[in-house]
């Protein structure tokens, strides 16, 4: 029981509720609760279960041979402990989320450097009702007409209209 004790991970309850959306939280404090009742259970065992005592059973079973042979068996009994099979698999799926979480923040960073840029630019431009048609065009190369291209109005081809 001791190893098994060993090998269980603790859960950190304050980040996780920091995780648990507002609409959640009755199910996260069940989850909680019973997982609480579930590690008092466990904590309150043995190290290793009571020994049987075989000489009790001797002297109160009439039969003779039956507790010889039920110790004989039970001795033979062996509980096989199951394997894991599934950590490794989901080992390798946390680590691919990890990269996909990583990727996806570099992009982030990039795209707020970006943001921030554009942001910079508006911040430090002239005022609309300040502005002339020339600085309406080199803040916003996209709004300049080409009227050589296109002589008539509306100066753009319909298709961008």
């Amino acid at each position: 029981m001791a190893g098994r004790r060993a090998t269980l991970k603790a859960i950190d309850w304050l980040a996780f509720a920091e995780r648990v959306p507002p609409n959640q939280r009755t199910m996260f404090n069940n989850l909680k609760t019973r997982s609480d009742a579930i590690s008092a259970k466990l904590t309150s065992l043995p190290e290793k279960p009571v020994a049987i005592d075989w000489a009790h059973y001797r002297s109160a079973v009439a039969k003779a041979g039956m507790v010889d042979e039920f110790e004989k068996k039970f001795s033979a009994l062996k509980v096989p402990e199951p394997v894991d099979t599934k950590t490794a698999l989901i080992n390798a799926q946390e680590a691919e989320a990890n990269k996909t979480a990583t990727a996806y923040i570099e992009a982030s960073k990039a795209r707020i450097a970006q943001y921030e840029k554009e942001l910079d630019k508006f911040r430090n431009m002239i005022p609309f009702d300040q502005m002339t048609i020339e600085d309406l065009n080199d803040t916003f190369p996209e709004t300049k007409l080409d009227k050589e291209k296109h002589p008539y109005w509306p100066h753009k081809p319909i298709a961008d209209l």
